[in-house]
């Protein structure tokens, strides 16, 4: 007697940086701002999907941010794995932590208006926003609720794309390596990085690596 053997469920999420934006180009405090892509950026998600297409990835699920340099970097990695037809969900929750009054300056004219070791406080502190803004851990508190509502669920039942902005990310990722404040202001996430969590059955993480 011949019995069908289901191949085993694999629990993966995979996080991965937009490409290079024109404002990430131009040095600009991006945020909440809608910035294209740059030649570069879409070669950056090329290049993410072919690392990932080396290892024979498929994903069963995929959420992107709503804003455009994450949308198209999803789409070029998914395009590059040959899952054309598979439309990533689009959340506010991922979308770019909101740098207020900073949005769309250099970082030339925010250190003359607010000085330079305050812009540098606003950037990297876990607690401090800047003025109309959002703070590091204003950004954990609403994407965590996303990532126990919708990501993880789908990472229960198969590979997971999330396609993202450097600070949510890091907020992600926060949550995920159980990082200090201390920690997680000294995390850098490049354009085109790729992060990998694998999941046990009961939701804890197994392993976890960068890819880039």
């Amino acid at each position: 007697m011949i019995h069908d053997r289901k191949a085993p469920i694999t629990r993966r999420l995979v996080l991965v940086r937009h490409g290079q934006s024109v404002a990430n180009r131009s040095g600009l405090f991006t945020g909440l701002l809608d910035s294209p892509l740059t030649e570069q950026g879409r070669i950056e998600a090329v290049a993410a999907g072919r690392r990932l297409a080396e290892r024979s990835w498929r994903f069963s699920d995929a959420f992107t941010s709503t804003l455009t340099r994450a949308v198209v970097s999803g789409r070029l990695i998914l395009d590059t794995l040959g899952q054309p037809g598979l439309i990533p969900q689009r959340f506010a929750a991922l979308d770019e932590r909101d740098y207020g009054d900073l949005s769309g300056l250099d970082k030339t004219a925010a250190d003359a208006r607010w000085g330079a070791e305050r812009i540098e406080t606003w950037r990297r502190s876990y607690a401090e926003a800047p003025p109309n803004g959002e703070s590091l851990r204003d950004t954990v508190a609403r994407i965590v609720p996303c990532y126990l509502r919708s990501i993880l669920p789908a990472v229960m039942g198969g590979d997971v794309l999330v396609v993202a902005h450097g600070n949510c990310l890091r907020a992600l990722v926060m949550a995920l390596d159980d990082l200090s404040p201390a920690e997680v202001e000294q995390l850098e996430l490049a354009t085109g990085s790729v992060r990998i969590y694998e999941f046990a059955a009961d939701t804890t993480i197994e392993a976890r690596w960068i890819d880039g």
